[in-house]
């Protein structure tokens, strides 16, 4: 594999794990030229996942776009990259064990709310501010009661 620093063409691999659901291997990797470390997850490439939009548009599922979202919500708090990997991860190994290529987004949102809440409430108020689509204050402090 190629440095991600250096573009060096032969790195090394000095740890394997597989993940707890079985469905990523995480490597760490050095470069013997540059001496950096960095992570790389190799999962197996699936049938095309196609996510269904609250208007009814079908758009392609996008594991980045999902990843980004996720951290947006989690900044600043105790979530950690790996957590929000576990989670997405999850979405995809759900919708595949099921045999489905479409999944509605609010299914998926479901989901990441549902981790984010066992996770870290701060992250879950958040993610559900924007989900769940709050749009007065009474709203937020309902889903705050619900959490205490």
């Amino acid at each position: 594999m190629k440095c991600l620093f250096c573009q060096f063409n032969n790195t090394d691999v000095i740890e394997t794990r597989v993940s707890e659901n079985r469905a990523t291997i995480r490597r760490r990797r050095s470069c013997p030229k540059c001496k950096k470390r960095y992570t790389t997850y190799e999962r197996v490439e699936e049938l095309p996942i196609l996510v269904i939009k609250r208007d009814d548009r079908r758009e392609r599922f996008d594991r980045e776009k999902l990843l980004r979202g996720i951290l947006k919500a989690v900044g600043k708090t105790t979530v950690t990259a790996d957590q929000v990997e576990e989670i997405v991860t999850n979405i995809e190994s759900e919708v595949t064990r099921k045999g489905n290529t479409e999944i509605p987004s609010t299914e998926i949102g479901d989901i990441i709310a549902g981790a984010l809440k066992n996770i870290d409430k701060v992250a879950y108020i958040r993610f559900a501010s924007v989900f769940k689509r709050f749009v007065d204050v009474e709203e937020f402090e309902k889903e705050l009661r619900r959490l205490s």
